[in-house]
């Protein structure tokens, strides 16, 4: 990777790609056992155990207003850390690792569904989809507000 490039791991939401910087990326897990949590809010998910850590668990469908995940699609996780606290991204599924040079980077157009420009730093339009960049310091904010 070159000092002009940034690798994001992409991953799937209801049907839009999204990517994270790999940089942020602790772990990439199956399905976990997730303990529910009272009085939280609806985004969380939960918490679960990583290696005896105790991470919180985030529907980001939920984060972002979408409709449920289908029952026969479980999900998968990815973990980021914050603050020296783990968080688990509940997406749909993993997809590859992208190697993008700054320069293809656009600006958030206005046209975006409004959650997921709330959350978004930046856009990647690849050959036959958009890719939006998460940004995950304004994903764990929606939670809070």
């Amino acid at each position: 990777m070159s000092g002009n490039a940034s690798e994001f791991l992409t991953f799937v939401l209801a049907d839009q790609m999204f990517g994270v910087s790999v940089m942020q990326v602790n772990d990439v897990l199956a399905p976990q056992k997730i303990t529910r949590t009272p009085l939280a809010p609806s985004s969380v998910a939960g918490i679960m155990n990583l290696r005896g850590r105790i991470v919180t668990a985030i529907d980001v469908r939920d984060c972002l207003g979408q409709e449920p995940r289908q029952s026969n699609n479980p999900g998968m996780s990815v973990v980021i850390e914050r603050n020296n606290e783990l968080f688990s991204l509940i997406i749909d599924s993993v997809g590859d690792v992208l190697s993008l040079a700054h320069d293809s980077l656009e600006d958030v157009p206005p046209t975006l569904d409004d959650a997921w420009r709330q959350v978004a730093s930046n856009i990647h339009k690849l050959e036959d989809r958009l890719l939006v960049i998460l940004d995950t310091e304004r994903l764990l904010e929606v939670i809070k507000s």
